[in-house]
């Protein structure tokens, strides 16, 4: 069982930390009667969402014996404002992956077998929640930042 504790910190923010002592702070925006010091919850959600599909992808390459040498994922959620709660109903992920010899074949089933399989995160969405994907395999040389053209 995982066990986590949230404590309230004052005004809108939030400190949480788990069995290991590793914390994060949650705060809202300074126009919710926040100070905008760490990630609204919700967002959370689009962390959790990158970093569970990022291990499987991590994992499922190196298994091809295509180990990637660099990942990174934007994750894009559009909230529904009509009605609450203000859940997503719009994720997008982008992934772009370098790595000596990765395939872009490697890649496209590594992000099916995550999001299909292994992603808890992705597995908990109900079809409320509209997930897309796409992503790019770029030179190994080449830094996913300058891929992205920045």
């Amino acid at each position: 069982m995982d066990t986590v504790r949230v404590r309230w910190a004052g005004n809108r923010q939030f400190v949480g930390w788990d069995a290991y002592g590793h914390g994060i702070v949650m705060d809202a925006r300074p126009e919710n009667k926040g100070e905008g010091t760490g990630p609204r919850p919700v967002e959370l959600v689009l962390y959790g969402l990158a970093a569970c599909t990022a291990m499987d992808i991590v994992s499922v390459l190196e298994k091809k014996r295509m180990p990637a040498s660099s990942l990174e994922i934007v994750v894009n959620g559009t909230q529904r404002e009509d009605d609450y709660p203000h859940h997503y109903e719009d994720i997008d992920i982008s992934y772009i992956v370098s790595g000596p010899g990765v395939t872009e074949a490697a890649v496209a089933r590594a992000i099916e077998l995550s999001e299909d399989k292994y992603c808890a995160v992705k597995g908990m969405f109900g079809p409320q929640v509209r997930v897309t994907t796409s992503f790019r395999v770029v030179d190994a040389a080449s830094t996913p930042a300058e891929a992205a053209g920045e």
